[in-house]
């Protein structure tokens, strides 16, 4: 099983530079990474797209905007 860490998909929607639904944004991770990949970070595991997003903006790891939401690279910590 692939497993990715949630700074990757940070960097995605940085890259992207654009903002996302929720939706929009559940899409893309599966789109990238496909369906079957579990998350993780530094904290917790095993997440499903959906997953790490609800954590990642529980952690304040998103910024909101008009059009959904994204992310810059300061709210990256520095390790993985």
């Amino acid at each position: 099983m692939n497993e990715v860490h949630g700074h990757v998909v940070m960097k995605m929607m940085i890259e992207a530079k654009k903002s996302f639904t929720k939706e929009e944004l559940e899409k893309a991770i599966i789109e990238k990474f496909g369906k079957e990949t579990k998350f993780h970070t530094c904290s917790a595991e095993g997440m499903d797209a959906k997953e790490i997003i609800d954590f990642l903006e529980n952690k304040g790891k998103f910024i909101s905007t008009v059009e959904g939401i994204k992310t810059n690279p300061d709210k990256i910590c520095n390790h993985e």
